[in-house]
C-alpha cells in the first residue's frame, strides 16, 4: 500500500474513530489501521489528530484609521511643524476642534474623534512615509546653498573637548505641554570645551522675520 492509499484509508477510518464513544472502539479502529498498513500506533494517533485539527483562520487586522484620518493627521503634523508622535498627540487632543473652526482642514466628526484618540506610536507609524519624504527633500535641499555649508563646518558629534571654539547651537522651545499659539524660543549657543553659553530669545521660528527680545 503506497502513501497516498494509506492517507485515503486513514480519512475513511477517521470519521469512525472520532464518532466512536468508547475508548475500546477507538482502540479497535487503530488496531485495524495499524494491522493493514504496518505503521506504528503512536505515529497513527498523531496523524489522526493532525488531520482532525482545523487550520486556524488568519486574523485580518482591522484598519481603524482610513485615508481621511491619515490625510488630516499629515496636515496637522505639518501645521505643528513636524513634531514626533509623543508631542503631536496632546496637541491633537487640544487643538483639533480649533483647526476645524479655523478651516485649516475639513473633516467629519468621526475623523475628529479618531484624531483625539490616536496613540503616539500609531501617529509615528502612520506618518512613516511622510517622514521619509520630508527627510529626502531636506537632504537634497542642502545642495541649494553649497557655499554656506563650505564656509560653516557642521558636526553632529565626536567633539574634541580640549579645543576651544567648537560651539553647539540648539533651538529651545518654551511652550510647556502645548506648542499652539505664540511662545518664546531661545537660540542657545554653547562652547563645548569651556561651557560658555549665550542665549537669544525669539518669537516664531518659521521663515521670515523674527521678533527678537
Amino acid at each position: 500500500m503506497d502513501l497516498n492509499a494509506k492517507n485515503q484509508y486513514l480519512k475513511a477510518l477517521q470519521e469512525r474513530y472520532f464518532m466512536a464513544k468508547s475508548r475500546k472502539k477507538k482502540s479497535s479502529i487503530l488496531d485495524e489501521y495499524c494491522r493493514n498498513t504496518h505503521q506504528d500506533r503512536k505515529h497513527v494517533i498523531r496523524k489522526i489528530n493532525s488531520h482532525n485539527s482545523s487550520v486556524p483562520e488568519k486574523r485580518i487586522k482591522k484598519h481603524i484609521y482610513d485615508g481621511y484620518v491619515k490625510a488630516a493627521l499629515a496636515k496637522a503634523w505639518e501645521i505643528f511643524y513636524y513634531p514626533c508622535g509623543q508631542r503631536l498627540e496632546p496637541m491633537l487632543k487640544e487643538q483639533v476642534n480649533n483647526l476645524r473652526n479655523l478651516r485649516e482642514f475639513v473633516i467629519s466628526d468621526e475623523v475628529t474623534e479618531k484624531l483625539k484618540r490616536i496613540a503616539p506610536a500609531t501617529i509615528d507609524r502612520e506618518l512613516r512615509h511622510q517622514k521619509e519624504v520630508l527627510h529626502r527633500n531636506r537632504k537634497h535641499h542642502r545642495g541649494n546653498n553649497p557655499l554656506i555649508y563650505q564656509e560653516i563646518p557642521v558636526r553632529a558629534g565626536d567633539w574634541d573637548r580640549s579645543l576651544v571654539g567648537q560651539v553647539q547651537i540648539d533651538l529651545v522651545e518654551h511652550c510647556g505641554s502645548s506648542a499652539s499659539g505664540q511662545f518664546i524660543n531661545s537660540v542657545s549657543t554653547v562652547d563645548i570645551a569651556t561651557g560658555w553659553w549665550k542665549g537669544e530669545g525669539v518669537i516664531e521660528r518659521g521663515q521670515g522675520e523674527h521678533l527678537r527680545l
